[in-house]
């Protein structure tokens, strides 16, 4: 009778039985393919004006509003707080000069050489301090200690070593932000799954192989972080720098010319010098770390549109 009432189960015709696991099977391995099948579009040009050109423009005209409400209400003397007119007419003085572009460049190519060398220093640093125990325990805290500590800190020291030379520039950049990307390196590196690093051995990646193959690639979300940390403590640093240390030799950066604005009171300059170092700031961030957060997270299929 047992025999007979499955039998019957399995041919009843509107599948209730027999046929609701093969439903269910089938509805799995369609799922799973829906999450295989990511679908990767172009994003039209009228939605990334709308969503990603539109906001900022806004916020940045809500921004200058604000500024000009001010200025007109006398919240404060002129010479404190100019209008964003007067700023204008300092940076077209500055470009009708010529000087705009060398002092944003001056600046520019200092900070991207000196955060070059941080990563080239720090990468392996962190490598070594993630993997190497001993390593870890003897310069471990060190690193944790040095990058909490200002950069600015490192500024009179590396005058009276180097002299007010390029040299002193790059030593400052590099105390500053080789221990963020190392820290970075670091803290990535301890999120990797241990289970990748089974895999990896049981596959015969060990030692430097392994490293390369295995860790590098899944600590890679956390040294990215830690890139824009090297590369906000590499700015950061060499403004401090500059403001600091002046000389003809240094030649005249964004740093310097925020202090000959403040040394000759002309808050103009002042302004400009400020926006300018934001400028750059949120230019290196869209045009660099931006694009490489989109192909570490499109590499790993959590990016859907493109």
């Amino acid at each position: 009778m047992a025999s007979t009432d499955i039998t019957s189960d399995r041919k009843r015709p509107d599948g209730a039985a027999g046929g609701s696991g093969a439903d269910d099977l089938a509805g799995l391995e369609a799922g799973l393919d829906a999450l295989d099948a990511v679908q990767i579009r172009r994003t039209p040009v009228r939605e990334v004006l709308l969503h990603k050109v539109l906001p900022p423009v806004v916020a940045v005209a809500l921004v200058l509003v604000v500024w000009e409400l001010l200025v007109r209400a006398r919240v404060t003397e002129v010479y404190k707080l100019p209008p964003p007119s007067a700023v204008w007419d300092s940076a077209r003085d500055m470009w009708l000069a010529g000087t705009l572009l060398e002092v944003v460049w001056t600046s520019v190519s200092r900070g991207l050489l000196g955060f070059l060398l941080a990563v080239a220093i720090g990468t392996p640093l962190g490598v070594l301090v993630a993997r190497v125990k001993l390593i870890r325990a003897a310069i471990g805290p060190t690193l944790s200690g040095l990058q909490s500590l200002p950069s600015v800190a490192w500024v009179a020291p590396a005058v009276i070593w180097l002299g007010l030379n390029d040299r002193m520039m790059f030593a400052v950049i590099l105390l500053g932000a080789v221990p963020s990307i190392a820290n970075g390196l670091v803290s990535g590196v301890d999120q990797v799954p241990p289970l990748f690093l089974r895999a990896g051995r049981t596959l015969g990646a060990t030692g430097l192989r392994g490293t390369w193959h295995i860790v590098l690639p899944a600590a890679l979300p956390g040294y990215l972080a830690g890139l824009k940390q090297g590369w906000a403590f590499s700015w950061r640093s060499l403004m401090a720098a500059e403001i600091i240390a002046s000389s003809p030799e240094l030649g005249l950066g964004l740093g310097q010319l925020l202090e000959n604005g403040r040394s000759n009171f002309d808050m103009p300059g002042i302004f400009l010098s400020i926006l300018l170092i934001l400028f750059v700031g949120i230019a290196i961030d869209l045009l660099i770390f931006s694009p490489l957060e989109r192909w570490v997270l499109r590499s790993r299929g959590l990016l859907v549109k493109n």
